[in-house]
């Protein structure tokens, strides 16, 4: 079995070429920090990337959000004065509908999420990282706020100060989470944010610690290609922690406690030495996502280095 610790366009990408390389069980533990509550609709961006992109059902082009969307109901809000930074789709509102409707029932976020995953016939099982209700916060331009209005609203065009998991303290795994990674024979971080998506599943208690006691190998996959995001604003994030914005460093940010394995870009080679002598094996491949072979090519690479040894 497979464990993926999933944010949201870039692991969903992964996935795809991961699915075409193994017909082992892969058990995908998703982010849920971004989630957001909005028009009183219970938003889970991460969770429903994976399940559109695995379900053949996104906007490939955007990669996220469904294929083939109208935004009726966005316009009419918009009439009344709601927010419009976060535009929600009329057939993406049909999943946070049926969402809300089963949590407002007392159903767990994990049960609605499987039923969700069901609809789309997803070839993978997928939890998220808490049933509990945590958010990521962020203080930047001198007032905190969702990381969803920093990250789409502003498009994070302002430095940001401090980052945080509100209430992951209190929070638990979610009911399978733990056990998959136990029961592992190999666990991937997939090319997602450091800081905002695998690091947030990294912050639930029990979880990092689950993964650094696991018997199973630890495989990343840098989202950082030649000091750049691979997509996205992770330089941002990453600055907020005191990272550098380097492949090296985020494997080093990492930390061998919990990385046995690093996939860094060929045009990061040069790294490749810095990276093992802090104990992680490296190697250099392409990890340009392109289609599903190219990143069917950078799955197999990670499964090779996980079981290298």
């Amino acid at each position: 079995m497979i464990v993926v610790l999933a944010g949201g366009i870039g692991a969903a990408r992964f996935l795809r070429g991961l699915l075409a390389v193994t017909s082992e069980e892969i058990v995908v533990v998703g982010n849920t920090g971004d989630d957001i509550t909005l028009h009183g609709l219970r938003v889970c961006p991460d969770l429903d990337t994976v399940t559109y992109t695995l379900g053949n059902a996104v906007h490939e082009e955007q990669g996220w959000g469904r294929d083939d969307e109208t935004y009726t109901v966005a316009t009419e809000l918009a009439e009344f004065g709601e927010p419009t930074w976060f535009r929600l789709g009329d057939r993406d509102l049909a999943t946070h509908l049926f969402r809300r409707r089963l949590l407002d029932a007392g159903v767990s976020l994990h049960v609605v999420t499987q039923r969700i995953a069901d609809r789309f016939a997803l070839p993978v099982t997928l939890l998220p990282m808490t049933n509990d209700m945590v958010e990521t916060r962020v203080l930047a331009d001198g007032r905190e706020m969702h990381f969803q209005e920093y990250w789409v609203g502003m498009h994070a065009s302002v430095p940001v100060d401090r980052i945080w998991l509100q209430d992951a303290l209190t929070a638990t795994p979610a009911p399978g989470v733990v056990e998959a990674i136990e029961r592992a024979d190999t666990i991937v971080l997939p090319p997602s944010n450091p800081v905002v998506s695998i690091g947030t599943i990294l912050a639930v208690p029990g979880i990092r610690e689950a993964v650094a006691d696991a018997p199973a190998p630890v495989v990343g996959v840098s989202p950082i290609v030649g000091g750049a995001p691979v997509r996205g604003m992770a330089d941002r994030m990453l600055a907020a922690i005191g990272v550098d914005c380097t492949a090296a460093a985020v494997a080093r940010h990492y930390g061998a406690g919990l990385l046995d394995g690093w996939l860094v870009d060929e045009s990061d080679a040069s790294c490749v030495p810095s990276v093992e002598a802090a104990g992680i094996a490296c190697r250099a491949v392409p990890l340009w996502m392109n289609d599903v072979e190219s990143t069917a090519a950078i799955a197999k690479a990670a499964l090779s280095l996980a079981h290298a040894g």
